[in-house]
């Protein structure tokens, strides 16, 4: 049984990772659905936590049945990022996870996310301070490390959790390779055999197939796995790895019907939550991926991202099921 402080998750379990404008209420809803056994909301920056921004402290919205529900928060100033865990706290979340994997500049350059890592002794008395404000279970996601001569990443998650942290989820690749390149599993294996590393250590990063998964459990021994991209569109991706880890066979894919049923739960919940425009919008590069491989979808999708309300969506909706269903 894999256990992040007290809170139980099964024997392998598979979280959802953080990614902005896409881990929202309405989507980890269907991924919970779906077979998600830890979920993580989009980052939230300190900074704008504590000028009460209303973006950053809308992402804090957090649900019942969403439970194990762990909220990121990432900045790189100490006393800001304390603050930011006394209001995170206060949502109630079961675990706090402090982002140190975004490789994104305009994030790196305030040395937040994966720009802490060139300054390793800052990353840990920045998680030591975290750790000591709150009861609530610390976790951490990072990456190997900076580029190719600073992978230091065994010492590090080390040092972390020597300060307290409850559990660490390890993207394979440098800052420097973004997304490029093949996630590095290898390391993360080092950082799980560490005879002196006693919480899980989850990895991340190229898991896109139940295959995938068994492959990246078996070789390198990790606790569970992450899964960011490859549910970007498809949260049924939970689902298919365990039902495959467990029986060695696949689920059938969603049938169309089923992906219009999920796409249209999740646009109805984006509405309800963020209210019609905003909703409307944030859909947008949704429909690609939950219709990807689907023939002569693209005058359809070219119609979802034109209207303007969502009675018009809704129709367009019904032309598809109307025209494709019948097809089918």
């Amino acid at each position: 049984m894999v256990k992040i402080g007290d809170i139980e998750l099964g024997d392998f379990p598979l979280l959802l990772a953080p990614m902005e404008d896409v881990s929202d209420p309405p989507f980890r809803a269907l991924c919970k659905k779906h077979g998600a056994d830890l979920m993580y909301t989009e980052f939230i920056s300190s900074e704008g936590l504590i000028r009460d921004a209303a973006k950053s402290l809308k992402k804090l919205d957090i649900f019942e049945y969403e439970r194990p529900i762990g909220i990121q928060i990432f900045g790189g100033d100490i006393e800001s990022m304390k603050q930011a865990t006394e209001i995170t706290a206060a949502a109630n979340p079961d675990i706090i996870d402090i982002n140190y994997g975004c490789p994104v500049k305009k994030v790196v350059c305030k040395g937040a996310g994966s720009g802490i890592l060139q300054d390793i002794p800052k990353m840990v008395r920045l998680t030591a301070e975290i750790v000591k404000s709150t009861n609530i279970p610390v976790t951490v996601k990072t990456r190997l490390g900076w580029d190719e001569n600073s992978k230091f990443i065994v010492d590090v998650a080390e040092r972390l959790q020597d300060v307290g942290i409850k559990a660490i989820s390890i993207h394979g690749r440098t800052r420097k390779q973004m997304y490029k390149g093949e996630a590095d599993w290898s390391l993360i294996a080092d950082v799980k055999n560490n005879p002196r590393m006693h919480i899980p250590v989850f990895g991340n990063g190229d898991v896109t197939t139940p295959e995938k998964a068994k492959e990246n459990k078996e070789k390198f021994g990790v606790d569970g796995v992450m899964i960011g991209r490859a549910s970007i569109g498809y949260p049924w991706i939970f689902n298919e790895i365990k039902h495959y880890l467990k029986t060695g066979e696949h689920l059938a894919k969603p049938s169309l019907q089923e992906r219009i049923d999920a796409v249209k739960q999740h646009l109805n919940m984006a509405v309800e939550w963020k209210g019609e425009k905003l909703g409307l919008l944030e859909m947008r590069p949704h429909y690609g991926n939950y219709f990807k491989s689907i023939p002569n979808f693209k005058e359809y999708r070219t119609q979802l991202v034109t209207r303007n309300n969502l009675e018009e969506v809704n129709e367009v909706f019904r032309l598809i099921e109307q025209d494709l269903l019948s097809n089918v």
